[in-house]
């Protein structure tokens, strides 16, 4: 599992239709997360995903430093999945996108991280599974961390 994680002063989702836009998720400060989802990803790899975003230590203190967390600072989430995390352009100049998980599998797995984010206390809003989205946010910092469940050093 793949997580690009950006620390935003405000951030939304818009779903697109034919005829309508429609904003799926809206937060103020906190994390914008795009969330990518592989074959082999399961619940250990949501899990520590989950555990990581609620407790990574990207947000300043009294001194200027980056020690805080969304629990501490009161920090939102909106997550957003996206498969081309999972994309491989190193051939040709059309990536592939077999690496990413089936859609099945990727949203139980995408709604899993979203719970298991909900049940650290935090307030979740999220974008829609398999749809044409548009993400505007402000990038604060600008701080961009990635996440890889896999590469765990």
């Amino acid at each position: 599992m793949r997580a690009v994680i950006q620390k935003v002063s405000h951030a939304q989702v818009d779903v697109l239709s034919e005829r309508h836009r429609e904003t799926s998720g809206k937060i103020s400060h906190g994390f914008l997360i795009l969330l990518g989802i592989t074959h082999d990803d399961n619940e250990a790899d949501a899990s520590y995903i989950a555990d990581k975003i609620a407790n990574l230590r990207i947000f300043e203190d009294e001194a200027g430093k980056l020690n805080l967390s969304l629990k501490d600072t009161g920090g939102s989430v909106l997550l957003v999945s996206q498969f081309t995390l999972y994309a491989d352009a190193r051939s040709g100049r059309r990536p592939s996108f077999s690496a990413a998980a089936p859609a099945r599998q990727a949203e139980s797995l995408y709604q899993r991280t979203a719970e298991l984010l909900r049940a650290h206390g935090l307030t979740v809003e999220t974008g829609r599974f398999q749809t044409h989205m548009q993400v505007s946010l402000c990038n604060d910092g600008p701080v961009t961390l990635l996440l890889d469940s896999k590469k765990l050093f």
